[in-house]
């Protein structure tokens, strides 16, 4: 068939180009300058053509997708994962790349709005053969278009492709959506980039498939600024990023950062779990003015005088002495570990004087006999006094976070002095031992600490300094033996045309050249630096985070170039939001705006009635959205007896496995050890991985998560443990593509009616 050639011709030209590249690389890594900056060319090319065929090689599987026939033109456009352009640079390319402005009607045009487009096509390939072409008439002359009906479909582009897509079985991983993407999803991913847009909708929307086609539209779209500045996407557990991971790569984009709330600190895995409440009282903005208090109270007072003994010599430092070495340390920075060697050096400097006092005192006179060498030897010698140092220690210790925090919360005296205004009870939540693991919740604050604590460099400063002039003296040197031997040639050369490196450079240029370049990735460098600032910010399951997440996230954008995706109505943490002006409003007003996803292409009509019900139930404000498809199989419901729940579970889940595609069987905490054994002695196989068999999870780990197949346990339980229950109950039942099944001891809840009941 025609098109079949035309794809076999994209492929052989996607071969040359990834040829070109490759032989690129090679030269590139054949290189051996001698010079630093021409190393550093080198590490940029390497960089450059490993990314490029990085991209190419995603291109490969489903290279060409699409092709757009339009009114005025008679050479048919195609449509792909990337652009190709023809040889001899003819104007129309050989390829569009899907994000172009060029490829936007095959994503939007309809019969009603045609975009200058008669016919999309649709194109299918395995490998790199066509399997089937699918075509839509945009002519509202043409026969096919006669129902109103069809031109109503029209709306989602390409109905066939997209349900035969949403119809196939799931692997385990999501993939892209760059086939099938629909108009009012298309709307949002070209978007523009300025400012807050948040993204709200229900289940099964395609919210994380938005969002990321967004990502690879922003790069693709601002390549060269993101280039520099990077792009963080922040999920709600590290599930879901393993669940996420292959969509950008397989659109060719590697260079993201992708995290979690309990990954954003570099070099800590914030894991550990902790009771709802206690990470609803660590979410809340207050606990700003909580870690502002407890800096304050590690900095510089006295309750009464200290005696120091400095060569049997005794010396008072008193709490005004401390009052006003704290005023000088507040006075230098606000940042309390930047401030301490100001601090340091007031608390010598008093020491000091009282030294000299009393060593220098005349005693027929009243004079001091030393002189100001005598002076300077002194403050040496307090300076380098242990009982000084130990001193300053006391009062203005050098703080990390991980630190302050650890004796915050070891302490109740400490937590009463930073919490004025606090109930008891509150406190008792964030009262631990200092040897307790790091939870999600405790990054926010360990980032605010940071905030707050800055970093006491002056002795990486000081070497730095060091460093810095041993490089120009060696520098220096090479210079004068290149002078010295240039010298010597011109006693027998008169006369010279060569340039030596010393006509070219000054020692402090050469000095320059020998610093140690970072090489790494935009990516890389943002991945390990706390305080790096991103040109956009793509934040999943957004309704999850509490207020001090949000600052944290907040500080990252300065710019506040980003897009907040998530769903209101599926909120299951107690810190979380109850509306996105909630959680926004303290730190954007009301400067940001919101899309709505309204169309739900995941979860078959039969599930969604059901999940509707429990939805209205929990007194939720947003609405289900719309169902694309039914599978004609209904949800079902099997009551058992509480003994013998798990092996019940176990039962239906071997039954779930023998279908085609992934199982979820999900469960409150209280059941979830029992059912995990059940199931692993019943399918073996059954493991925690994504795609190498059936899971158990809490409904919460689920959350932004696909499978054909579901088994709920104890939707009573559920509710009632979980601190929004029907939230949690309304994820669980929202998570199937294909088959829905509820076991449960008891009596079913009222809005589970709808469920089909079998023995």
């Amino acid at each position: 068939m025609a098109e079949q050639g035309y794809v076999t011709g994209l492929h052989r030209r996607l071969d040359d180009l990834r040829a070109h590249t490759v032989h690129r690389l090679e030269e590139a890594l054949a290189g051996s300058p001698h010079n630093p900056q021409a190393v550093g060319e080198k590490e940029a090319a390497v960089q450059l053509y490993t990314e490029r065929l990085v991209a190419l090689d995603a291109a490969d599987a489903g290279l060409c997708f699409g092709r757009l026939d339009r009114h005025d033109v008679d050479v048919p456009r195609y449509i792909g994962r990337i652009g190709l352009s023809t040889e001899d640079g003819r104007e129309e390319p050989l390829l569009v790349d899907w994000r172009a402005p060029a490829a936007q009607p095959f994503y939007t045009a309809t019969p009603l709005h045609d975009q200058g487009v008669r016919r999309r096509r649709h194109i299918r390939t395995r490998g790199r053969t066509v399997v089937s072409i699918a075509d839509e008439t945009l002519d509202l002359d043409d026969a096919a278009l006669a129902d109103p009906a069809a031109v109503e479909r029209a709306g989602l582009t390409g109905e066939s492709v997209l349900l035969a897509a949403l119809n196939a079985t799931r692997t385990g991983r999501m993939t892209d959506i760059v086939r099938t993407i629909q108009a009012e999803q298309d709307r949002i991913i070209r978007a523009d980039a300025r400012g807050v847009l948040v993204v709200q909708g229900g289940p099964g929307t395609g919210k994380t498939a938005v969002a990321l086609h967004r990502a690879a539209f922003l790069l693709y779209t601002h390549r060269e600024r993101l280039a520099r500045s990077g792009l963080l996407i922040v999920g709600p557990s590290p599930t879901f990023l393993s669940y996420i991971a292959e969509v950008l790569p397989s659109l060719g984009e590697t260079g993201v950062v992708l995290a979690d709330v309990g990954g954003l600190r570099p070099g800590l895995r914030a894991a550990a779990t902790e009771r709802p409440e206690v990470a609803e009282v660590k979410g809340r903005l207050a606990m700003t003015e909580v870690i502002a208090a407890a800096v304050a109270a590690r900095q510089g007072v006295l309750d009464s005088p200290v005696e120091l003994l400095i060569d049997g010599i005794p010396l008072r430092f008193t709490p005004t002495d401390a009052a006003r070495a704290r005023t000088r340390g507040r006075a230098a920075s606000r940042l309390h570990n930047e401030a301490r060697p100001a601090y340091a050096r007031r608390v010598v400097d008093r020491l000091a004087q009282r030294y000299a006092d009393k060593l220098g005192a005349d005693v027929r006179g009243g004079t001091n006999l030393l002189d100001d060498a005598d002076r300077t030897a002194l403050r040496r010698e307090v300076a380098a006094e242990p009982a000084v140092h130990a001193l300053v220690d006391r009062l203005w210790p050098r703080l990390t976070p991980e630190r302050l925090l650890r004796e915050l919360f070891a302490s109740r005296e400490r937590l009463v002095a930073a919490t004025p205004g606090w109930t008891d009870a509150d406190r008792e939540l964030l009262l631990r031992p200092a040897s307790s693991d790091w939870t999600p919740a405790d990054v926010p604050l360990l980032e605010e600490a940071d905030e707050l604590l800055g970093v006491d460099d002056s002795a990486q400063q000081a070497a730095a300094r060091r460093e810095e002039a041993r490089r120009r003296r060696d520098a220096q040197e090479v210079l004068d033996l290149l002078h010295g031997s240039r010298s010597i040639d011109n006693e027998t050369e008169e006369e010279s045309e060569e340039l030596s490196a010393g006509d070219l450079l000054d020692a402090e240029g050469l000095a320059g050249r020998q610093e140690e370049r970072d090489h790494r990735t935009t990516a890389e460098r943002a991945a390990a630096d706390r305080s790096w600032t991103y040109g956009h910010v793509i934040v999943d399951e957004a309704q999850e985070l509490s207020a001090m997440a949000w600052r944290l996230l907040m500080r990252r954008c300065p710019t506040r170039s980003m897009t907040v995706v998530g769903d209101v109505a599926q909120t299951g943490s107690l810190a979380g939001a109850s509306s996105w002006a909630q959680v926004l409003a303290p730190h954007l007003g009301s400067d940001w705006r919101m899309e709505e996803l309204t169309v739900n292409y995941r979860t078959p009509a039969e599930i969604m009635e059901v999940a509707a019900e429990v939805l209205a139930a929990g007194g939720a404000t947003a609405t289900a959205g719309r169902s694309v498809r039914s599978t004609g199989v209904r949800p079902w419901a099997r009551r058992v007896t509480d003994a013998d729940l798990a092996d019940a579970v176990a039962e239906a889940a071997a039954e779930f496995d023998k279908e085609d595609g992934t199982l979820a069987v999900l469960a409150p905490r209280m059941r979830l050890d029992a059912v995990t054994a059940a199931v692993r002695a019943r399918i073996p196989d059954m493991s925690a991985d994504l795609p190498a068999g059936p899971v158990v999870l809490l409904p919460a780990g689920a959350k932004g998560l696909e499978f054909d197949s579901v088994l709920v346990v104890d939707p009573v339980g559920i509710v009632t443990e979980g601190v929004r229950g029907h939230n949690d109950l309304y994820v669980a039942l929202t998570r199937a593509t294909q088959r829905l099944g509820v076991v449960h001891p008891g009596d079913l809840p009222p809005d589970l009616a709808g469920l089909e009941v079998r023995d």
